[in-house]
């Protein structure tokens, strides 16, 4: 490999060896190679700059994020992981509890169950504030209470037909509007994003009578803030034959790569071995366990091109919380600015 062709891989492409990773540093700084203008460029930035919506669904999105560092995608990453606001359970007021689970277990867990409020509506609680008010809490109720089934067969051993009430779901909780929150959201809007979960089980004679005070907060003071279940990136595989892989030799390649990345095709009556989707690949560099086929591929990933991968618990749709996660993105270059010419004018 020439020594421009190995400085332009080294620029773009990280290479998964087969006993190492090459390229794995950031080198696209000013100076580091003769020859390349590394230096910032707002508008060389704007033109490789882009986002491409991959898939959409209810709760998850798929976008590919492309010419930027491995700071910013990791900063955007953790944003979303722990300074996107939610609503969560704060305080628990256990006014009757005699099912066999401990209150701090019960509050514990109720504490992780997402409602669909919009936290865009409300305010942060001040500290030290016991009680809340319509514009910064929730309130919900949570009254059940176990009984025999008097229509249940005597000779049933089902829980299901001998109880009533005996399993305690997410269904059960209802909201208590306070103040004027009646009349400022529609009846129904506010509840658990799920209706079936299972919070717990009771026994005849049991019952729970718990209050529940949900507030805003970020994921970062506590992880039951956190407005996605997993938000992941990974840099866009990259693969390449450095020469024609056919006959059987392509039927095994196929197999050392995830389903769809290659694909076999007829060319002149030869089965040839094509690469169709990268992107479908999960590297396990299962090709590096056959002599005769390692050094027919390379395999890298691209560099500044990042596939996001964002799940919503689904209290606010994942576009949603990508946007609000870029405003809060901004909103720190923006601090960070006037940082420096405070410094500047000091």
């Amino acid at each position: 490999m020439a020594a421009g062709e190995a400085v332009r891989e080294m620029r773009s492409r990280v290479v998964l060896g087969e006993f190492g990773v090459r390229h794995a540093h950031t080198t696209d700084f000013p100076g580091n190679y003769a020859g390349f203008d590394d230096a910032w460029d707002r508008s060389r930035f704007e033109k490789g700059f882009r986002v491409d919506v991959v898939q959409m669904e209810e709760d998850s999105l798929e976008f590919d994020m492309v010419g930027i560092d491995a700071a910013i995608a990791n900063a955007f990453r953790r944003i979303l992981l722990a300074e996107v606001p939610t609503m969560a359970v704060e305080k628990v007021f256990v006014y009757n509890n005699t099912s066999i689970m401990q209150d701090e277990i019960l509050a514990h867990r109720l504490g992780l169950i997402p409602i669909t409020a919009d936290p865009r509506l409300f305010e942060y609680r001040n500290q030290g504030d016991e009680e809340g008010t319509e514009i910064d809490t929730l309130q919900f109720q949570l009254k059940v209470k176990c009984t025999w089934n008097p229509s249940a067969s005597k000779d049933s051993s089902d829980p299901n037909q001998l109880y009533l009430n005996h399993k305690v779901y997410t269904k059960h909780m209802t909201w208590v509007p306070l103040g004027n929150q009646a009349d400022l959201f529609c009846e129904g809007s506010i509840r658990p994003v799920h209706d079936d979960i299972l919070i717990t089980q009771l026994r005849p004679g049991q019952e729970l009578d718990l209050l529940l005070h949900y507030v805003k907060g970020i994921g970062k003071d506590h992880a039951k803030f956190s407005p996605v279940d997993t938000v992941s990136y990974r840099l866009l595989p990259d693969i390449t034959l450095l020469q024609p892989v056919e006959g059987e030799m392509a039927e095994k390649l196929k197999d050392c790569f995830s389903p769809g990345v290659i694909q076999i095709q007829e060319v002149k009556g030869k089965k040839v071995a094509v690469v169709a989707n990268p992107r479908l690949e999960t590297f396990s560099r299962e090709v590096f366990r056959h002599d005769e086929l390692k050094k027919l591929v390379r395999l890298a990933r691209v560099r500044d091109h990042y596939i996001f991968s964002v799940e919503s618990t689904g209290v606010l749709p994942p576009d949603v919380l990508v946007s609000e996660a870029i405003k809060i993105l901004m909103g720190k270059c923006r601090r960070f600015l006037d940082e420096l010419d405070t410094i500047q004018m000091d």
